[in-house]
């Protein structure tokens, strides 16, 4: 499949055309191997959930939301569920504005539009015209974005990267930060000042992003609620709930409506 996808990605980065965009369909689980663009990349699920890994980490895009690429990004997108893709192909010298660092944001119900017409719009489409027109009225939008944290980076230091590597395995892990310096032979302030520089968190605010994460995975598979909660290390169904709620504002069992 990536071979097929590579060489009809090739007119959509050759065109004159500041933007094109395609669409694709994939099955349950299915991969995208790991691959990368010479053009921005805009990334929307019309159905099924998205987990798109990177060397700096993973995101989780799920309905209603997309995910933005810089270009020349390694990655690969892996599908629960049938999935069914829009993607959009941005040369960067049309959106200088555009998030300089990739991301993933809220799709609004005119967005979700101009996406679905976008995948109408052909590919060398003649300037001046009525697609000409939609494409620029998309790249406004995308102007206006919200982003969201469904994004889990990942450490470069070694000694950190065997912490998240082991949580990410077990997120139910209820090892402190102090645990975890003395069987890596560290003080606990150099786990707390690591993990600040190398992620942009505190260790707690990691592990609970690779909870929170993991969980949209499991629920976006069909998992039960209760489940997905004692797996992902909470107590109760209804601690995980509020936390849930709190940082993606919906019940874990409303987010995928």
């Amino acid at each position: 499949m990536l071979d097929e996808l590579i060489t009809r990605h090739l007119d959509y980065h050759a065109t004159a055309r500041p933007m094109a965009a395609m669409e694709i369909d994939y099955p349950s689980g299915a991969s995208t191997g790991l691959h990368a663009h010479p053009r921005g990349q805009l990334l929307y699920a019309i159905e099924g959930v998205m987990i798109v890994r990177c060397a700096e980490g993973t995101w989780v895009v799920p309905p209603n939301r997309a995910v933005w690429l810089v270009a020349n990004l390694a990655h690969e997108v892996r599908m629960c569920g049938a999935v069914k893709i829009c993607t959009v192909f941005v040369d960067a010298a049309a959106a200088p504005d555009l998030p300089p660092t990739s991301c993933v944001f809220t799709v609004s119900p005119l967005l979700r539009e101009l996406f679905v017409a976008a995948m109408r719009v052909p590919l060398d489409y003649a300037p001046g015209t009525s697609d000409e027109r939609l494409m620029r009225v998309l790249l406004d939008q995308l102007r206006e974005i919200d982003v969201l944290p469904l994004h889990l980076p990942m450490p470069r230091d070694i000694r950190l990267a065997r912490i998240c590597t082991a949580l990410l395995a077990r997120p139910d892990d209820t090892s402190t930060a102090e645990q975890w310096a003395r069987r890596l032979k560290l003080t606990s302030k150099t786990i707390h000042r690591l993990f600040t520089r190398e992620t942009g968190m505190t260790f707690g605010e990691w592990r609970q992003q690779a909870r929170l994460l993991f969980a949209l995975e499991r629920l976006a598979r069909g998992a039960r609620v209760v489940d997905v909660a004692l797996d992902a290390g909470y107590a109760s169904q209804s601690a995980f709930t509020a936390m849930f709620r709190k940082h993606f504002g919906a019940t874990p069992s409303a987010f995928y409506r």
